[in-house]
């Protein structure tokens, strides 16, 4: 099984491409308990009035791409998931939105999640869920030392770019919305300034799947590779 990054992006004519691997490992895991249609966790937080328009949109993206069952649960902002959630699931789905949020709602759980994804759970992040995803995750901020790194617009209400301890699930830094929020920038200064050891910036409709012994793009954008060496940071991209 695989952990699925994505880097966001919503449309309602989006046929889902970056969700049908994700989705085919569950069916797979499905099928092992003998139940046809995979059962997928899907954990959302915070929205406000429209969490209901999120949540409808998860549930019908993922069933435009393949049949399953999304089992939606949503939080607001400040308040924690509990064990419960992952009862019963053939795939984990953590949403996006406000990014330090979700890492602070899943905090009780992560022990278990990462069992559980340890065991062959298939994982799919997206944007926020994309970002905890790592075990050093950059959550936002817009300037180092004072000096802008990327648009305030996309600091997630942080000043200073963050970075904290994630869920552990992949070992590289994670930006997402990169070709469409200017946020590669962040994590190449990022990177640059020894925050993190570099990364991966992911753009809209694009996923980047993680598997055993490699890595895999799927969908409309790149994913940009971002790491240190001796003569600066090095960029390169991967499409799919």
């Amino acid at each position: 099984m695989s952990i699925h990054l994505v880097g966001g992006g919503r449309s309602d004519e989006y046929d889902g491409e970056v969700y049908i691997e994700f989705l085919r490992e569950a069916a797979a895991r499905a099928a092992i308990a003998d139940r046809a249609t995979p059962i997928i966790g899907v954990l959302l937080v915070g929205g406000g009035d429209e969490a209901a328009e999120y949540a409808e949109a998860y549930r019908s993206q993922l069933n435009r791409a393949a049949p399953s069952d999304p089992r939606i649960t949503h939080v607001e902002e400040g308040e924690l998931f509990t064990s419960a959630v992952l009862d019963g699931i053939d795939g984990l789905l953590i949403g996006g939105g406000h990014t330090p949020s979700y890492l602070d709602a899943v905090t009780p759980i992560i022990d278990e999640l990462r069992l559980l994804v340890g065991d062959g759970l298939p994982y799919l992040g997206f944007s926020a869920g994309a970002a905890i995803a790592a075990d050093t995750a950059l959550i936002g901020g817009w300037q180092i030392a004072g000096i802008p790194v990327c648009d305030e617009d996309f600091s997630e209400e942080l000043e200073d770019v963050t970075v904290t301890v994630g869920l552990g699930l992949v070992d590289l830094a994670v930006d997402v919305h990169a070709a469409q929020w200017g946020t590669l920038t962040r994590l190449i200064a990022a990177t640059e300034a020894g925050l993190v050891e570099g990364g991966v910036a992911i753009d809209e409709f694009t996923v980047l799947i993680v598997g055993d012994d490699e890595f895999r793009v799927v969908g409309r954008g790149s994913v940009w590779q971002v790491s240190a060496s001796d003569d600066g940071v090095m960029v390169s991209s991967l499409g799919a």
